[in-house]
């Protein structure tokens, strides 16, 4: 066997394409496999400029590699983009070596990476948006195929909303790499210029990040991928992994932590769910306190009644807990069980004549579960419902304003009073006032703040004042802190008042001083009036 023949088969055995390029970087010999079938490189490429046949992302990495090669020394893998002709390319990897007899001569060997593809931009199913994404996981896990062996990826490229050409077409390359990885090829979203997120089944291993840094490499782009994958845990229920989901990406968007995909999303969806566990947990077992704050008649100081304020864990503010509580449709249950607490205080010994107002979720009313439940746990003494009152708070909005409506009549047909909490912080405060059947409307903080310094706020608070009167319904100041604010509100004829003026909250009702109340009568039920 010649020496030239072992050596050239050595030299394929570890590549498919042999060059030598002149020092002006001209192909002066090819050999071998060339990209495409069909194509012999010695006739086709030999005589041109090596610059001619990379891809643009291609060309930096080799410039530099060939100005800093030395007689002697091999240089390190370079992956290269390839045109073979017609808009086509091929991947594929370059090693060069100088030998010191041939400079400035330097030899080169190529190996093919994947097929030949084109260069014209992919046709991309139209991206989704968060709530699109969402409704494609419901789908999904709720259609007639119903299925859970599912994972999240969500994908950071920073630098992508460039104006530029080159930016525009590496934007719709990744969506159409990330389309072809999800689920169906319809399951990816663009939800902002920089951020993406896709749904796939689990058991896919494809590297996401090297897809798109390979995509945006096509347009002469290079660019960092920060991912993170999150597989849905088997035998998850779906109703709850969907309402995780969306608390947890809508969390993630608000607060910009896809600045750390790494461990935003991932982290965020566990926490909901170990959260969504401990609350359903705390639930059943009643393992939350009630404490007690006194309102009062603002003319008199004497108690009218108490709120039931919700102390979760030893916390002061369990504002989160309840919104993650509403997001995943575990609120009611709670809503029920502060009732039920409440209830049970009016009912012990030396508690005969308070009246109590419990806080219900507008998600509560969504439908009759609340009302039905609240009628069980009064149906043995229906007295109590004449001492009750229920506060529709405004953090989750009602979606169907017509049945909530029912429902709160329902309530209001057997004697519990409703009062709107919270008015003039929520957007759809008004429309509440207008389409709710409501006995009291409690005036939010915000407003009571600065009532004595503040003329735009006696004014709203006295045009909500007087629309109440004229509706034949009483008004509430909350977080009264000083007697200047008290006799500010008393002025504007609001009817009652909230505050540490009056009293804190405690673990039980504690009537505030005043006048003596009147002596019950026998068989007498105490109500509102």
């Amino acid at each position: 066997m010649k020496m030239k023949s072992r050596l050239l088969g050595l030299a394929f055995a570890s590549a498919d394409l042999l060059l030598e390029i002149d020092g002006e970087r001209r192909v002066a010999f090819a050999m071998g496999a060339g990209p495409s079938r069909g194509m012999d490189p010695s006739a086709a490429w030999t005589g041109r400029s090596l610059d001619s046949l990379l891809g643009k992302a291609s060309l930096s990495a080799v410039t530099t590699a060939l100005d800093a090669m030395a007689p002697g020394v091999r240089s390190q893998p370079i992956d290269i983009l390839v045109h073979c002709g017609d808009g086509l390319v091929r991947r594929a990897q370059l090693r060069a070596f100088e030998l010191p007899d041939l400079a400035p001569a330097v030899s080169c060997a190529i190996t093919w990476e994947g097929p030949v593809f084109t260069l014209a931009l992919p046709p991309v199913n139209e991206m989704l948006d968060a709530q699109g994404l969402l409704g494609r996981v419901r789908q999904a896990m709720t259609g007639p195929e119903a299925r859970t062996d599912l994972a999240f990826d969500f994908i950071d490229v920073p630098g992508l909303d460039g104006t530029e050409e080159a930016h525009r077409r590496a934007a719709t390359r990744i969506e159409a790499a990330l389309q072809a990885a999800s689920l169906d090829g319809s399951g990816a979203a663009r939800l902002a210029p920089e951020r993406f997120a896709l749904v796939r089944t689990a058991s896919d291993d494809r590297d996401l990040a090297t897809d798109v840094r390979e995509a945006a490499a096509i347009e002469g782009l290079t660019v960092e991928v920060a991912s993170a994958h999150t597989s849905l845990s088997a035998g998850v229920v779906p109703g709850m992994a969907l309402k995780a989901l969306r608390f947890a990406l809508e969390g993630c968007i608000r607060d910009g932590a896809l600045s750390r995909p790494d461990v935003a999303f991932s982290d965020s969806l566990r926490r909901t769910m170990q959260d969504a566990d401990r609350f359903r947990a705390m639930v059943r077992s009643r393992e939350f306190q009630l404490q007690y704050q006194p309102i009062v008649d603002l003319n008199t100081r004497v108690t009218h009644h108490f709120e039931a304020l919700a102390r979760l864990g030893g916390t002061t503010g369990p504002a989160s807990t309840i919104q993650m509580a509403e997001a995943l449709g575990l609120i009611e249950g709670f809503d029920l069980a502060v009732a039920e607490k409440a209830l049970g205080q009016m009912r012990r010994p030396g508690f005969g004549l308070i009246k109590i107002a419990v806080n219900v979720s507008g998600a509560s009313l969504a439908n009759d579960d609340y009302v039905n439940g609240l009628m069980r746990l009064t149906a043995a003494t229906p007295d109590l419902r004449q001492r009750l009152l229920v506060e529709v708070t405004e953090t989750s909005a009602i979606t169907d304003m017509e049945a909530a409506d029912d429902r709160l009549r329902a309530l209001r047909r057997a004697g519990i009073r409703i009062c709107l909490d919270d008015f003039g912080v929520g957007a759809a405060s008004y429309d509440y006032l207008r389409r709710l059947s409501a006995d009291t409307v409690k005036i939010d903080g915000t407003f009571i703040a600065d009532i004595v310094t503040s003329e735009r706020s006696r004014t709203l608070v006295s045009h909500l004042v007087q629309t109440c009167a004229d509706l034949k319904m009483t008004t509430i100041a909350e977080m009264v802190e000083n007697e200047a604010q008290a006799k500010a509100v008393t002025a504007l004829k609001v009817t009652h008042g909230q505050g540490w003026l009056f009293g804190r909250p405690t673990n039980e009702p504690v009537l505030a001083a005043g006048p003596t109340a009147p002596a019950r009568r026998l068989g007498e039920v105490v109500g509102w009036a």
